[in-house]
């Protein structure tokens, strides 16, 4: 792969070439456009620091990325959260855990392909330092109407987080990531670690709309 990154404007533009074809999914997926003969992503007004970590680890880590998302490789999500959980208390990370590893500290049967966070307003370019040496994304504006920030890392698997979460993430139904759900979220031992994940009826009510069968029935047999 060979890389380039470009400024446009207040945008940070990260380009790849030469990328093996069977990749191209996961990048699409992760909202890569294809461009010239190659692949590009742009990041509107990012932390001028994180840019360029950002930059110089992706060179290195996007292709392990890229072969974790299309299952070519494992998701050691374990470790992933296990380093998370230290780097986020140690720099007073207010966060907690959505998606399916909020179920699997909880216990059920699934293999998260990432892990998902929701930090507080205040903290969402903080975490963007903290996980410095895996960062992929730096933390920008989110751009859209449910939250402020966004950033994402790869630590041993991907980590993705959303900052400053908005009443539009419960419009117009209600979420597992939204104020509803941080007004009950619950502290679950796991490891070393108080991990603080949403009520489990609000991640059944959203598998239900999202036609997950096996998930609801995951969720009703942790009670």
């Amino acid at each position: 792969m060979r890389f380039a990154r470009r400024t446009v404007g207040e945008n940070t533009e990260f380009w790849v070439f030469d990328v093996d074809p069977r990749l191209g999914t996961a990048l699409e997926t992760m909202v890569w456009e294809p461009r010239d003969g190659g692949w590009v992503k742009s990041f509107p007004r990012p932390v001028p620091e994180q840019a360029a970590r950002a930059f110089a680890n992706v060179q290195h880590l996007l292709e392990p990325v890229l072969r974790q998302y299309l299952g070519m490789t494992a998701v050691p999500w374990e470790a992933a959260l296990d380093g998370v959980c230290g780097r986020l208390e140690s720099g007073g990370v207010d966060w907690w855990l959505c998606g399916s590893a909020a179920l699997a500290v909880r216990g059920a049967a699934v293999v998260p392909r990432d892990l998902d966070l929701v930090v507080a307003d205040a903290d969402a370019v903080a975490v963007g330092g903290l996980l410095a040496d895996g960062l992929i994304e730096p933390v920008c504006p989110a751009g859209w109407p449910i939250s402020k920030w966004w950033g994402r890392a790869f630590l041993h698997a991907r980590v993705e987080w959303v900052g400053g979460v908005t009443p539009a993430a419960d419009e117009p139904q209600v979420t597992d990531y939204g104020p509803t759900a941080a007004n009950s979220l619950r502290a679950i031992r796991w490891r070393d670690w108080d991990v603080r994940v949403p009520p489990l009826h609000l991640q059944r009510a959203v598998s239900a709309r999202r036609g997950m069968a096996d998930r609801v029935a995951l969720i009703d047999n942790l009670g």
